[in-house]
């Protein structure tokens, strides 16, 4: 999922990316990757005990950075 935030006046150019991945050992991890659009951004990855957890932290963060103003 790719999230896109732009705002020309205020100079606000930034990206969302949140991507569910299989773990080694049966564990599911949620990657966010964020920044400004055009640089490789920040990286970090929750780990979770079945796939619907990471679904649903996916939904919650998604919920939450659409309030912000992501589409």
């Amino acid at each position: 999922m790719h999230l896109t935030r732009t705002e020309p006046d205020a100079n606000l150019h930034r990206f969302y990316r949140l991507e569910i991945v299989p773990g080694l050992f049966g564990d599911w991890g949620l990657v966010r990757i964020w920044g400004r659009i055009g640089s490789s951004g920040q990286l970090r990855t929750d780990w979770f005990g079945t796939e619907a957890e990471a679904k649903d932290a996916r939904f919650e963060l998604h919920m939450k950075k659409a309030k912000r103003g992501y589409e």
